[in-house]
């Protein structure tokens, strides 16, 4: 039997009981070009809150009476595709289950002989990459500038503010608590922290970046956004990879008052979603794994065990209840 996460409905707010319902269904037999593969780890990401709704995206949302949508790791223990075999660790789409029948499109071979499973959904993952990509592709950042990095304890953000601490940046990054700031700074590596529950972000930003910001990467949107534009210094680039603070409003979502920042400082402001570099992706986690061996970056994983506790453990993305990657371990 394998045990499946359904979305029940379109949550308003934050997802509560209603919104999924834990099922079990029999396991179909594979057919021709198909593989079976038990999924060890579950992948918990913000942005599958946004899948939940039913409005235009980047990504179709996930229909109601379907498996929630999420990356997951796994082994191969059964297949009738040639291009896989049994015994392989393969990481994909395969949803909030125990089991995924896939016919191999956009499914990945890794070797986790070396690295534990848990990086692939982590650094040498989906947040892994969209830092990659999202600082150095679209921050375009240069030696010696000036980074501000929201969720700077996060998944993304994390990796994000040691990537431009090894292209020799300086790093501010924005967390919440103590124990976040100290770790980005006493173990990441970054030049200063601010405490988003402590300080006024709006002064700590001009205290901590005197001369203004080369590249603000945006993983919260709402006020912390607006103050990362009060400090723009000219040609400035600001790239936009989420706006967890916003996810769940009932209300409307606050946009950026003093967007003429942008104007004034000839700025750019852009989107970016890491699913348009896919077919770089193996470049990217070979310099990575490169700037790993040489403990030039580091990460961290929060997990959780057991299907049954998805919900609560999903609360952390949001609560910030967690340090770095969050991911549930669903083999039993």
């Amino acid at each position: 039997m394998n045990k499946q996460l359904i979305l029940n409905k379109r949550p308003k707010g934050m997802p509560d009981s209603d919104t999924w319902s834990l099922q079990e269904a029999p396991i179909p037999e594979i057919e021709n070009g198909e593989l079976l593969i038990q999924n060890h780890y579950i992948s918990l990401d913000p942005a599958m809150r946004g899948w939940m709704n039913d409005s235009k995206s980047y990504i179709e949302p996930v229909a109601l009476g379907d498996v929630m949508r999420a990356g997951t790791i796994g082994k191969v223990i059964k297949s009738n595709n040639n291009k896989f075999n049994i015994g392989q660790t393969v990481t994909g789409w395969g949803g909030v289950q125990q089991y995924t029948i896939s016919n191999g499109e956009n499914l990945y071979q890794v070797d986790d002989s070396q690295v534990p499973m848990t990086k692939f959904l982590g650094v040498l993952g989906m947040p892994g990459m969209t830092a990659y990509f999202g600082i150095l592709e679209v921050g375009k950042i240069q030696s010696g500038d000036v980074v501000v990095v929201s969720g700077g304890a996060g998944a993304v953000g994390s990796v994000v503010g040691q990537i431009a601490k090894i292209k020799g940046c300086y790093v501010v990054g924005i967390a919440g608590g103590k124990e976040k700031c100290d770790y980005i700074t006493n173990q990441l590596g970054f030049d200063a922290a601010i405490d988003y529950k402590s300080q006024n972000v709006f002064e700590a930003v001009k205290e901590t970046c005197p001369k203004g910001i080369d590249v603000y990467f945006d993983n919260v949107g709402g006020e912390i956004l607006e103050a990362a534009l009060s400090r723009l210094r000219k040609k400035a680039r600001i790239v936009i990879c989420g706006a967890i603070s916003q996810y769940n409003k009932i209300d409307d979502m606050k946009g950026p008052r003093n967007y003429m920042s942008l104007l004034v400082n000839r700025a750019t402001m852009q989107g970016m979603v890491v699913m348009d570099y896919a077919d770089r992706y193996p470049e990217a986690m070979q310099e990575m794994a490169g700037w790993m061996q040489q403990g030039k970056l580091k990460s961290k994983e929060t997990i959780f065990e057991g299907i049954e506790n998805f919900q609560e453990t999903f609360k952390r993305l949001f609560t910030g209840d967690k340090l770095g990657k969050l991911i549930l371990k669903v083999i039993e």
